[in-house]
């Protein structure tokens, strides 16, 4: 049996950390028991820093085209939130490949052709989008406090003349002058208030 392989990550932290690389050893390691399955290298899909709250990720979008052509016929995951963050996207994938064939399975949540299985999946993404969209929106609400109090600044791209922190751009504190430009700017300022004075810097 010809066997795929979807791995995810979605940020350069999880990037750090390897986990594409822990979950790719975990699904080897149990193809490694099924006798009559065989992984081709060309069937491993990766979508390194690519969220799952998206359908259009290079790595997923090769699986479908390939899953369309029957080149293989089981797909292979550690959890369904690699495959997409939202529960209609699991569905969508789920009903596509089935369609040309491939079986979904899910190393932490296996999940078979019994109703409840499919019931306990779609209860899972439910409580799962729900938690996520709950701590999006006290993030949210965190960072809108944070600006109203002055504690966070509410821009990404400081004014010209100013320079932000790499390691904590977003903290006022940490703002500084870039002196060159800030002689540019106190120059401009003069020309305004002092219609008549040099105009060369």
């Amino acid at each position: 049996m010809e066997v795929a392989l979807y791995v995810r990550v979605s940020t350069n932290r999880q990037q750090q950390q390897q986990t594409i690389e822990q979950q790719l050893a975990r699904l080897r390691e149990h193809i490694a028991m099924q006798p009559d399955w065989h992984l081709a290298d060309d069937h491993i899909y990766r979508d390194d820093g690519y969220s799952g709250a998206k359908l259009n990720r290079p790595g997923l979008d090769r699986l479908r085209d390939r899953a369309a052509l029957g080149a293989f016929e089981r797909l292979l995951l550690t959890a369904p939130d690699r495959f997409a963050r939202h529960y209609v996207h699991q569905m969508v994938l789920l009903e596509e490949l089935t369609q040309h064939g491939c079986h979904v399975e899910f190393l932490e949540r296996p999940m078979s052709d019994d109703p409840h299985d499919h019931l306990l999946l779609q209860i899972r993404g439910a409580v799962a989008e729900y938690e996520r969209t709950r701590i999006a929106d006290r993030m949210r609400r965190g960072r809108q406090a944070k600006v109203r109090s002055g504690l966070l600044l509410p821009w990404t791209v400081p004014p010209y003349g100013s320079l932000l922190d790499p390691e904590c751009p977003r903290d006022p504190s940490r703002l500084r002058l870039d002196p060159v430009k800030a002689a540019v700017v106190t120059q401009i300022f003069a020309w305004y208030t002092e219609p008549q004075a040099p105009t060369t810097l």
